[in-house]
C-alpha cells in the first residue's frame, strides 16, 4: 500500500500543472517563457508537463521522433485523467488515491512496451532510483516513531 501511495504521488507530481503553470496562461506573452519554469517553482514542485516530460524522456532514453510522439500521448491522457479524478469530489481520498495508482501504473506499463530492451534498462532504473526518491522524502517527514524530526542545529 505505501508503494502504491508514493507512485500516486509520483504520478500526480509528473501529471499534475503546478500554480505557476496555470498562471503561466494568464501572464502577458512576454513574461510567459520565465513564468513556470522549474526554477521558479522552488524544491519538492519539480513536475513537468507532458510535453516537457516527454522531451526529456527523449533525450535520457535516446527516444525516436515517433517513440517520443506516443510517450506524449500517453503522458498527456495520463495527466487528463488525473484532472478528472482529482475534480471527483464524490471519491474517497483512498479510493482517489487508487484511481491515480492505476493511472500512473497504466501510464508507466505503456510507456515500457514502446521501449526496446536497452531502454527498458534504463527506464527501470530510473523508475528505480525516482522510488528511493520518495520513500527517502516519505521517512523525512514522517521518521520513526521516538525520533526526532530533524536534527538539532546549534
Amino acid at each position: 500500500m505505501f508503494k502504491r501511495n508514493l507512485a500516486v504521488l509520483l504520478l500526480a507530481g509528473v501529471s499534475c500543472p503546478a500554480p505557476a503553470v496555470v498562471a503561466q496562461s494568464n501572464a502577458p506573452d512576454s513574461q510567459a517563457a520565465a513564468v513556470g519554469t522549474r526554477a521558479d517553482r522552488g524544491p519538492g514542485h519539480r513536475h513537468m508537463d507532458p510535453q516537457r516530460r516527454s522531451q526529456m524522456l527523449g533525450k535520457k532514453l535516446s527516444l525516436s521522433s515517433d517513440q517520443q510522439a506516443k510517450v506524449q500521448d500517453i503522458l498527456q491522457s495520463a495527466h487528463s485523467d488525473m484532472q478528472k479524478v482529482r475534480g471527483d469530489s464524490s471519491l474517497a481520498a483512498a479510493d482517489r488515491r487508487a484511481k491515480m495508482m492505476d493511472i500512473h501504473k497504466s501510464a508507466s506499463d505503456q510507456i515500457r512496451a514502446l521501449l526496446n530492451p536497452d531502454q527498458q534498462k534504463q527506464w527501470d532504473a530510473m523508475q528505480a532510483r525516482q522510488q528511493q526518491r520518495m520513500e527517502r522524502r516519505h521517512q523525512h517527514a514522517h521518521p520513526p516513531a521516538g525520533a526526532p524530526a530533524a536534527p538539532e542545529q546549534k
